[in-house]
């Protein structure tokens, strides 16, 4: 019998972004989004949860190296994202408006390229500690 157990590895990184549609005109953009549509731009402290499901291996005792989750996180999410103005900086958000939602599923694809198939993926992507989204493909 398997049995599906889930490891969670938590990041932060630091971010400035811009809710802003270019087809509309100010007044929609500012009606829309507010602050976020702030054309100096605002930052948000992210806080992002990766959640791996799948069976626990009978040799290693683990779902997944923590470390190689580690690794990837890093190397796909944090050195691209953290303190970057994810609408000049980041090549992921240039024709794609960076809500906390398309972060989310950015991220989500990102990291599934990297990890197994095997395992379910979740995301949780908080931009403030009220707000946050979640995103499982």
């Amino acid at each position: 019998m398997s049995e599906k157990v889930s490891i969670i590895r938590t990041a932060h990184f630091n971010a400035a972004h811009r809710l802003h549609v270019a087809a509309w005109s100010d007044e929609k953009n500012k009606k829309v989004f507010g602050l976020c549509n702030n054309p100096s731009y605002h930052g948000h402290n992210y806080e992002l949860h990766v959640k791996v499901t799948g069976d626990v291996d009978p040799v290693t005792g683990f779902v997944m190296d923590l470390l190689e989750l580690k690794e990837i996180m890093e190397s796909e999410i944090l050195d691209r994202f953290d303190h970057r103005n994810l609408n000049l900086d980041a090549e992921d958000f240039k024709e794609l408006n960076p809500t906390a939602e398309n972060i989310a599923i950015v991220i989500w694809r990102r990291l599934r390229e990297k990890i197994n198939n095997q395992f379910e993926l979740n995301i949780r992507l908080y931009e403030t500690p009220r707000n946050y989204v979640e995103f499982n493909g």
